[in-house]
């Protein structure tokens, strides 16, 4: 009979994330897996896998968090326009998180071209990123702040492509006021009328 686990699985995966996040993939080695995991290699190829699989799991797992987080602010938000706004500005929102970027954009910047589950992880990524922010935008052509002939899907990819590049812009080390005025000069761009300051 197995014996049962003797750690928390979140607990590691967070670990593992964060550490991918701040190393990259293949920056980080299996020692860095172990000292932030505090668990033996034994442990921790039985419970995830190697490395790669180990790296897949986090990433599932973090944007899986992701879009619960934005879900959550995209339908809490009183005014569709304001929660449209907030999601394109998210990138500029803490100049620490700016530096560290987007666990998803690094690894596809990194992996994509190399690693067809990383590519294939991103595409489903940001596809669902797309949709949720599509309904947000529908939700503002009804409130009458969206043109109504505006494409939702069209328009949801516009605004992922704008934050997605304040994330990149964000990783080169622009400074933090050029990087905010940046993205507001998009925010007025993308959604006229979008109150900016």
């Amino acid at each position: 009979m197995a014996r049962p686990r003797q750690f928390d699985e979140e607990r590691v995966l967070h670990a593992v994330r964060d550490q991918f996040w701040d190393a990259g993939y293949a920056a980080t080695s299996l020692e860095d897996l172990l000292r932030v995991t505090g668990l033996g290699k034994g442990s921790l190829y039985a419970a995830f896998g190697d490395k790669r699989r180990l790296f897949l799991r986090a990433l599932r797992s973090y944007t899986d968090v992701s879009h619960g987080y934005l879900r959550e602010m995209l339908d809490s938000t009183p005014r569709a326009l304001d929660a449209l706004r907030t999601f394109v500005m998210a990138p500029v929102s803490d100049a620490g998180a700016a530096r560290r970027g987007c666990l998803m954009a690094n690894s596809t910047c990194e992996l994509a071209t190399a690693d067809p589950d990383v590519l294939t992880e991103a595409r489903r990524t940001y596809e669902a990123t797309t949709a949720l922010v599509a309904e947000c935008v529908v939700r503002a052509q009804d409130e009458g702040d969206v043109p109504p002939d505006a494409d939702p899907i069209e328009t949801a990819r516009a605004l992922l492509a704008a934050q997605q590049g304040l994330v990149f812009m964000g990783r080169t080390g622009m400074e933090i006021g050029t990087l905010t005025a940046t993205a507001r000069s998009l925010v007025d761009q993308l959604l006229p009328g979008a109150p900016t300051s």
